[in-house]
């Protein structure tokens, strides 16, 4: 049987990048899964203080419930001239309203911080647990500003509103960036990329 990973995440572009990732590392044998390819089961709170703790909550609890090799990760946008906030609660940053309401509020909140200090970087922990109970977490951050309207139709969540400061995006924002370009800037690309040696063991590649 073709060794698997579960991705504990409903979020099928979340899914179709770590697809990527994985076809890009070139390593055979591995089928990368999502929670729709299981048996539903109830998602655990993620309360933790830190990305690294709700990725580990959320890989723990799919190991747990399916006995996978589970991979999840835990993300968010920090902004400078918010101490760092939304972080963890980017998702909920608008108490649940989803993403749209996100961004709405976001930028009503940086309405009056001048374009010079509307730094922000996007962070990404991914937490790969296996059966036996071994752990690998790692990070990976993708700095650049927040600019003043949403642009760009692609991506997710806070990508219409930030621009990487990297070269190679000239300009444009993560939602503008095609899906190759932002795996290869992304915080979640850099995080991905470091699980790459795990992965291959997995499928024994």
């Amino acid at each position: 049987m073709t060794p698997r990973v579960l991705l504990a995440s409903g979020n099928a572009k979340k899914l179709a990048e770590l697809r990527r990732v994985v076809d890009g590392a070139e390593i055979g044998g591995l089928d990368v899964i999502g929670l729709g390819d299981v048996e539903a089961y109830p998602e655990p709170v993620e309360d933790g203080a830190t990305f690294e703790d709700n990725a580990l909550i959320k890989a723990r609890e799919a190991v747990a419930r399916t006995g996978l090799p589970s991979l999840a990760d835990d993300s968010g946008l920090a902004v400078d001239a918010l101490n760092g906030m939304p972080g963890i609660l980017s998702a909920r940053w608008s108490g649940g309203q989803g993403d749209a309401a996100n961004n709405e509020l976001l930028l009503a909140q940086l309405a009056d911080v001048p374009a010079e200090r509307r730094g922000a970087g996007f962070v990404s922990v991914c937490a790969l647990v296996l059966p036996d109970g071994s752990e690998t977490v790692v990070r990976g951050e993708w700095r650049g500003r927040i600019v003043a309207a949403p642009t760009g139709a692609g991506g997710f969540g806070y990508d219409p509103l930030f621009v990487p400061d990297d070269e190679a995006a000239a300009g444009r924002t993560s939602a503008e960036l095609s899906p190759g370009e932002k795996d290869a800037l992304s915080h979640r690309g850099k995080a991905l990329a470091q699980l790459v040696p795990a992965l291959a063991g997995l499928a024994g590649s």
